[in-house]
C-alpha cells in the first residue's frame, strides 16, 4: 500500500539530510517521496538530486519560478500516486515507526484523515521537552478544528486520498495546511487522533512565543478571509482558540 510523502523545500539544505534519514529509517518502506524545490538559492536542489540518484522512490521536481509553499505542496499532491498521503516539511523529522503505526491506525479505524501528537525540537535538533496534542483522544470535526481543539501539525497528518475529491491547499502564504484541514473537515468527516507522538516539529528562526503569536495572526486571517466568518463569529471562535491554545501549552510540558 503506497504512501506518498509530500515535502516542499526552500533553502532547506542544512536540514534535508536529517529529514531524508528519518524517511529511509522508516520500518514501513512502501513509500514515494515527492519533494519539490521552490527555486532555492542555497544547495538544496543539488542535494535533492544527489539523494534521488541513490533511491528511485525519491521523485524530485523544481518549480520554474518561486511559487510559495501552497503552490509547491499542491504541485506535489497532484503527482501523488499513493493510496495515502502523508505530509513532512523539509525541516521536520519522523520517528522510525511513524508510517507503520500511523497507517495501521488509519486502516483499523477506517479514517479518512488522522494526525498524531508531536515533539518540539530546536533549530539545532535539541529536544525542547514539549509534546503538542499529548492529552487528546478521539475525533475532531469542523467546529472543533475551527476552535483549534487540536493542533494537527502538518508533519503528523495522513490522508486517505480517495476519501476526498479536492486535496489542494488554499493559496494563502501562511497557514495553508490548517486551511486545508478545515476544507476537508467541512465535507463532514472527522479527523481521528492516533495518540502516539511520531514526529518532531522544528522551531526555526524564532522563539516559541513569537511562533505562537504568528500562528494567532494567521488563524485570524483564515477565519475572516478563507472561512468567511463575520466579525462576531470570528471573535467567538478566536476566543475559544486562544483558551484552547493556552490550555494545551500548559499540558504539553513533559
Amino acid at each position: 500500500m503506497l504512501v506518498s510523502i509530500i515535502t516542499p523545500s526552500y533553502n532547506s539544505e542544512k536540514f534535508l539530510v536529517e529529514t531524508y534519514q528519518s524517511i529511509i529509517a522508516q520500518t514501513y518502506q512502501d513509500w514515494e517521496w515527492l519533494i519539490i524545490d521552490d527555486c532555492s538559492t542555497d544547495g538544496s536542489w543539488a542535494l535533492i538530486c544527489k539523494l534521488a540518484k541513490n533511491d528511485g522512490r525519491i521523485k524530485p521536481q523544481q518549480n520554474s519560478v518561486n511559487a510559495g509553499a501552497p503552490t509547491t505542496r499542491n504541485n506535489a499532491i497532484a503527482r501523488a500516486k499513493g493510496e495515502y498521503i502523508a505530509f513532512l516539511d523539509s525541516d521536520d523529522v519522523w520517528l522510525p515507526e511513524k508510517l507503520t503505526q500511523h497507517l495501521a491506525f488509519m486502516l483499523e479505524n477506517k479514517s479518512a484523515i488522522s494526525f498524531t501528537p508531536y515533539y518540539l525540537i530546536s533549530e539545532q535538533s535539541t529536544d525542547l521537552k514539549l509534546v503538542i496534542d499529548a492529552k487528546l483522544h478521539g475525533s475532531f470535526n469542523y467546529q472543533a478544528m475551527l476552535r483549534k481543539k487540536a493542533t494537527m501539525g502538518c508533519c503528523t497528518v495522513m490522508v486517505k486520498k480517495d476519501a476526498f475529491t479536492d486535496l489542494t491547499m488554499p493559496l494563502v502564504q501562511a497557514g495553508q495546511d490548517y486551511a486545508l484541514w478545515l476544507k476537508l473537515l467541512k465535507t463532514g468527516v472527522s479527523a481521528d487522533i492516533c495518540t502516539i507522538p511520531l514526529s518532531k516539529y522544528r522551531i526555526v528562526g524564532g522563539s516559541l512565543s513569537s511562533n505562537k503569536f504568528n500562528k494567532a495572526k494567521k488563524t485570524w486571517f483564515i477565519y475572516r478571509e478563507i472561512e468567511k466568518l463575520n466579525l462576531f463569529q470570528a471573535s467567538i471562535v478566536f476566543c475559544h482558540y486562544a483558551a484552547s491554545a493556552l490550555f494545551k501549552w500548559n499540558q504539553s510540558k513533559c
